[in-house]
Parts: structure tokens; sequence; C-alpha cells
């Protein structure tokens, strides 16, 4: 278990109830009190301020799953997340209470071969925020390492702070991705991960920047977002060749990397056959656990596939972003609830019928 927290049935009282919110079963969330573990010398105790629901945490309720990890015990919700620092571990030299953070949600060994050689997102030991079994994010305190916790800029709100976890995604997919200003970007999926990786596209110096979807609504927020043009697919896969003709008329230019923020057959098919000779791409979602698609003819014209896991070293980079005006993850934000039975369940069924919500946002 990470550093988040245990069950109030653990020894000893808080002064003041700590409470959170519990994943008890399929479409069952409970506010129930939520034990803090003893701050260690080099964490912080942090009260949230500002939480994201991300689409994991939506599968967590419908499923109990998402990909391979597997809820199989109560578990306390949430990962993208901001606070204000409230107490300090004893070696703690960075922060003093008051200071307002935003939180890395992963903890690693740290003496894996993977960390060694700092791609720490690989470490087989993670202990990740509301990844089974270790315990979220969505609770009024948690406790966690003071070394990934992130100083807020002055001109940066707890809300765009907690926003700089979906961001990393898009940040470390453009890195693996080595987007800069000679790459030309098409971007599968105008979804929350699809709209931040157009941002830090964007902000990497990406020329021209190709957003698809089959949704009227998230093309709209894309191209207000600052793509170049928008294409409007369809889901039916004996498509592909239609839209990529499509698509690479929008681009007017050769295709240089696409990231599929999506992960389904269609997606990925239709990303593979987009992408120019020698090109990249970078597969972001991952809709479905395995796919069906054209490696060969891919493979043929030498188009590099490359996956992304979560992400590693980012928040300063996303918090420079954010602080010099480079991307503006403001808008992102459609919804906003407080923490109150009714407004979690309310929340995560908003979040769940997507439509018109983007980033669902909780203001503890």
């Amino acid at each position: 278990m990470g550093k988040g927290g245990m069950s109030i049935d653990d020894h000893g009282e808080d002064k003041e109830e700590n409470m959170a919110a519990w994943l008890l079963g399929i479409n069952n969330l409970k506010i129930q009190p939520f034990k803090l573990p003893t701050l260690g010398p080099y964490d912080v105790r942090v009260r949230m301020k500002a939480v994201g629901i991300c689409g994991s945490d939506v599968h967590y309720l419908k499923t109990l799953k998402c990909a391979h990890f597997i809820v199989k015990e109560p578990m306390v919700i949430g990962h993208e997340c901001a606070g204000i620092i409230e107490e300090v571990g004893s070696q703690v030299k960075s922060f003093v209470p008051g200071d307002r953070v935003a939180l890395e949600p992963g903890i690693t060994c740290w003496r894996c071969d993977h960390c060694k050689q700092g791609r720490y997102n690989l470490c087989d030991d993670m202990k990740f925020f509301a990844t089974p079994p270790v315990h979220g994010s969505l609770a009024n305190q948690i406790v966690h390492p003071a070394n990934l916790c992130f100083k807020l800029p002055d001109n940066v709100s707890l809300e765009e702070g907690a926003m700089c976890e979906p961001l990393s995604v898009g940040i470390h997919a453009c890195r693996r991705a080595n987007i800069g200003p000679e790459a030309n970007v098409l971007v599968m999926g105008a979804g929350p991960i699809g709209l931040v990786t157009l941002l830090a596209a964007r902000a990497f110096g990406a020329p021209k920047i190709v957003i698809v979807d089959v949704d009227d609504y998230r093309l709209s927020v894309a191209k207000s977002l600052g793509a170049d043009d928008v294409v409007k697919v369809s889901t039916n896969i004996q498509d592909v060749a239609e839209d990529i003709v499509q698509i690479q008329k929008a681009m007017g230019a050769a295709i240089n990397v696409t990231f599929d923020c999506a992960g389904f057959d269609k997606t990925m098919s239709t990303a593979l056959g987009a992408t120019q000779p020698g090109g990249k791409v970078c597969l972001v979602g991952m809709g479905h656990s395995e796919m069906t698609v054209p490696l060969s003819p891919a493979a043929a014209r030498e188009v590099d596939v490359i996956g992304v896991f979560r992400y590693m070293n980012t928040w300063p980079l996303c918090l420079e972003f954010i602080r010099s005006g480079k991307i503006d993850v403001k808008p992102l934000i459609t919804h906003r609830f407080g923490f109150s039975q009714k407004e979690v369940e309310e929340a995560f069924e908003t979040s769940a019928r997507g439509g018109n919500a983007i980033k669902v946002m909780f203001n503890l």
C-alpha cells in the first residue's frame, strides 16, 4: 500500500476525522472515514483542495477493473490532485505548512533497473494512487512523500495544479515522439487525453495539428483549443480508407507523428495508415487491451509504433507551461462538484456520461 492511508479500523485516532470517497463495489461509492498513516520524516500531510476524475476512475466504478488492475477490496478513488500542505516531516526542508502543491501520484521503489535507469514510470513495484490495492486521493487529507509534491507558482490555481496529472500524459507522449517544430501531428480522439496531447504538442512547437473524433462537440472544443483542423469520422472500421483520405486532405502535408489517444482497432488502423512512411504512431489511449491492426503494411513503410505508460519527470515542465501561459488547461474543466455523498455520485455519473463533460473536478 502507498502512503495514502489505511482503513479506519487501524489503531489510533486523528484530531479530525478524515473522510474519503471509497469504492465499495460496482457503482457503489461511499464517503467514509479514512485513517491516515503516521507522518514519516520525508513525508508531508496535504489537505486536498482539487481532485479531478479520470477515465480509469470511471472504469473502476463501473467494472472494478482497468486494464489488468482489479479492485478486490474497498479502495479510496482519485489520483489527479492538488492541495495545501498542513504538516511536514522532520527531514522535509523544501516545504512549509501553507504551501500549495500539485502531487505526482506514483511512488516507485528506486531500486529496480527501470528506476535506476530513470524510467521510473515502468517500475514493477509502483504504488500509484487509486490503482489496486493502493488508496487514492479523493479525501480531506492524505500523506505523501515530499519529493512527489511540486509547489505551485503564484499564478497557478489549485485546479490547474490537479490538471498537471492528465497533462503529464500528453507531455510524456510528446517527449517519447520527439515532437518539435518539424513534426506535423495527428491526434486520434478528442477526449481529455487527446485534448491535453493537442495542447502539449502545440507547446512543443508542432506547426500543424489535426484532431479526429466521432463527436461534434469535442471537435468544437479541440478547434477552440487551437487545432488547425478537425475531422469527424465514423465508428465503422470499414470506413478507415475513406477516413485516411479526409485526414490527409485536412493536414495538407505529411503526417509525421500520430497520437492514438483512444486505443481501438479503428483508431489505431487509421493512425498506421495515415502516418507518412518513416513516421511514428504513439499509442497513448488504451480503449482495448488487445487490438487487431494492419501492422505488416505499416512495417513495410517503416512506421514506428511507440508505447506510452503514464509519465516521468513531467510536473516541473507542466507547471512552467501553465505558469508561462503556453498551455491553458482551464477550458478543459467543464464541471465542478463539492465533496458530499450526493455530489460525489453526481460527479461520477456526469463524467461517465461523457457528452459535454470533459474534465469533472471536485473542490474540497
